[in-house]
């Protein structure tokens, strides 16, 4: 099963929508840094 997901920025006006099939897993990966199109972006 696949989740689609928005992650919101608290310091910008910016939003991120991604689709996952490990929410926990994609999450920790963003938190992480380790997603290239939300690196640059404070969550």
């Amino acid at each position: 099963m696949y989740y689609v997901y928005i992650i919101k920025s608290e310091a910008k006006d910016w939003r991120y929508v991604g689709f996952t099939t490990d929410l926990r897993e994609r999450f920790k990966n963003h938190n992480q840094g380790k997603v290239a199109s939300t690196k640059i972006y404070p969550l």
